[in-house]
């Protein structure tokens, strides 16, 4: 974990010119830009974002993984192996929390595919006119995310306020995600948070997203609904994608148009 820490910082401090090397391509997430980007006259987030495929092991694109500083890809690679052991550690005891069978949560997260999205959140001198990143849950199974520096920004939101979530040494925050949430039907609640802008001082992260087989139907397990109505609609795992990230982030209004 500090080594991949140490790394993050020294990738957002080469020139932009060396960033643009591994800059996203035309319609695709992976790389260095940003995300979310709809329009042409929406307001951007107050940060800087390197979004890399970890797993399955096939779909890295090396040549998006920056070669500078010289150990930022072996960091990256024992990072993520590290982080599939937890995630999958806690996939287990959630599916035993459910009442459903280990290996149907297994199968579904088989291979757990798996991203990055790295960030960088420069100060800003009118940090109460930006955000850092836009409220919005995630649309993956489980986030893990590593605050890189100890300056707080994540907030979560609960009854209405939002609350800081104050980094803590050598710990993960663990987010669930729209997915588990209709897996289960609502009993686990993916939460809304959002990244706010320090006046004075940059803020980095990594967040690590451990999403479903790609050939899934996403919708409530079985198991859980025996004897109750489904509160959300069922759908591929690619329709769900495309509709997670063709639209603005705006809290959880898409969690909220797909119930039913």
């Amino acid at each position: 974990m500090e080594k991949m820490k140490a790394d993050i910082v020294e990738v957002f401090k080469l020139p932009l010119e060396e960033k643009k090397a591994f800059a996203q391509l035309p319609n695709s997430l992976e790389g260095y830009g940003q995300a979310f980007v709809v329009s042409d006259d929406q307001q951007l987030d107050w940060a800087d974002m390197l979004y890399l495929v970890t797993r399955p092991l096939q779909s890295r694109n090396i040549d998006l993984w920056p070669a500078q500083p010289p150990t930022f890809r072996d960091s990256l690679s024992c990072y993520s192996m590290e982080l599939k052991g937890v995630a999958g550690t806690l996939l287990e005891v959630m599916a035993k929390n459910l009442g459903v069978a280990p290996e149907e949560f297994s199968t579904i997260f088989q291979d757990q595919p798996q991203g990055v999205r790295i960030n960088y959140y420069p100060p800003c001198p009118r940090a109460d006119e930006v955000l850092g990143l836009s409220p919005h849950t995630d649309g993956s199974g489980l986030t893990l995310l590593l605050q890189v520096t100890d300056v707080e920004g994540l907030h979560i939101r609960k009854g209405g306020n939002w609350f800081p979530v104050k980094p803590l040494p050598g710990a993960l925050i663990a987010n669930i995600g729209d997915i588990i949430e209709i897996l289960s039907n609502g009993v686990y609640k993916s939460i809304e948070h959002r990244a706010i802008i320090n006046a004075k001082e940059e803020r980095l992260s990594i967040a690590t997203f451990h999403g479903i087989s790609e050939d899934s139907v996403i919708g409530p397990l079985a198991e859980i609904v025996k004897g109750y109505k489904p509160k959300y609609v069922s759908m591929s795992y690619r329709e769900f994608m495309k509709t997670y990230f063709s639209t603005k982030l705006e809290g959880r209004r898409l969690m909220e148009s797909l119930k039913l």
